[in-house]
């Protein structure tokens, strides 16, 4: 193979190796953060024995069940569960022709020699996470307890 071949067949497979993303980048794409969520770290930080009905709403908003104990106290639950599912792909190609035009992904070329190298890349993420809260309130309405559990799967 000559040094021109050669050179060719470098610059081919750079121009494939740079043109795909790899997994982890397409799984960083198709995730969204962006969103106000109800974490394990709200409850922990912004709740506190004491506070009342309207405090624990703002800061929670709204329950997804109001109940009551067997003394007839409140007791609201959080119940949140969230299933994400991400699929993203990519492929590319390059071609040089050697003693001839160079050229990227297809076409027509008239040449001694050529060099073409090709890939693709991609991921698929399916995960579920769920998180209770339990707001146990006192006979005067105010936060007498709380608990919370968390899982991801």
């Amino acid at each position: 193979m000559t040094a021109t071949a050669r050179v060719g067949v470098i610059i081919v497979a750079t121009a494939a190796l740079f043109g795909c993303q790899s997994a982890a980048e397409h799984r960083r794409d198709v995730s969204d953060t962006s969103g106000e969520q109800l974490t394990v770290g709200t409850v922990q930080r912004d709740i506190e024995i004491g506070m009342s009905g309207a405090e624990v709403a703002q800061v929670l908003g709204s329950p997804n069940v109001v109940t009551t104990d067997e003394l007839r106290r409140e007791v609201w639950i959080y119940d949140k569960i969230s299933t994400q599912s991400a699929f993203s792909n990519s492929s590319g190609s390059a071609s040089s022709v050697v003693g001839g035009i160079p050229f990227i992904s297809g076409g027509f070329v008239a040449g001694a020699g050529r060099a073409t190298a090709s890939g693709s890349s991609g991921a698929q993420d399916t995960s579920q996470r769920t998180l209770t809260v339990v707001i146990k309130f006192d006979d005067a309405g105010f936060v007498r307890d709380y608990a919370y559990h968390t899982s991801r799967f």
